[in-house]
């Protein structure tokens, strides 16, 4: 089992400290996801409306939230 399947098993636990571990775990692991998909969709050329729709969110909130943040690596 690897890293990530683990902490989606743990999120599914009983005891309350290792659920509530995992969750913190996953939600650092969207974010992470998020920044590299931003990156690459505005190395893309997609606009921050674009973006937003996708994120389910209003493109000044995407905007606000990656738009000063320098990009990952190509």
């Amino acid at each position: 089992m690897n890293a990530r399947e683990k902490i989606a098993t743990s999120a599914a636990s009983a005891d309350p400290d290792v659920g509530l571990r995992a969750v913190a775990a996953l939600r650092t692991l969207a974010e992470e996801l998020e920044a590299l998909q931003v990156d690459r969709a505005r190395r893309a050329g997609w606009s921050w409306q674009e973006i937003a729709s996708r994120l389910g969110v209003s493109k000044q909130t995407v905007h606000r939230k990656h738009g000063r943040r320098p990009r990952g690596p190509r």
